[in-house]
């Protein structure tokens, strides 16, 4: 059975209740309940933290066991060369996602240190892109 984990950064719990004209009305939590059901033939695993060095020991901790990660890291994606070096020196493939069109919006989120080490990056779907990423490791 394919182990598959989706690793949310900063603020991501707040999904259903912050800028939902950007995120969507709906809790992360419920969202994730219903990726479960739909895939019941893969391990799906849900990982979130505000902390960056948790997000980091997290990916060091998956990185070479697990069939894949998905990681949205947030605003991380566009701060942290850490959790960048950290996705480079793991063995599981990592795709990145973004709810929004990080393209739509300010100048700095047009850079991301994870994608250069990335095997993808899927943005702008809402949180249809944690399934698009899904069925990329399918």
């Amino acid at each position: 059975m394919k182990r598959i984990i989706i690793i949310n950064g900063p603020n991501l719990n707040l999904l259903g209740k912050r800028e939902p004209e950007i995120y969507g009305s709906n809790s992360f939590e419920d969202f994730f309940d219903k990726l479960k059901v739909k895939h019941n033939d893969i391990q799906l695993e849900y990982f979130q933290s505000n902390i960056e060095g948790e997000l980091i020991n997290k990916l060091h901790e998956v990185g070479f066991e697990y069939d894949g990660i998905i990681l949205n890291a947030a605003a991380y994606t566009h701060t942290s060369v850490g959790i960048g070096d950290a996705v480079k020196g793991i063995e599981t493939p990592v795709v990145e996602v973004h709810i929004s069109n990080i393209h739509a919006r300010e100048e700095f989120r047009h850079t991301s240190f994870i994608a250069p080490n990335a095997k993808g990056v899927i943005f702008g779907f809402g949180l249809q892109g944690y399934e698009l990423a899904i069925e990329s490791f399918l």
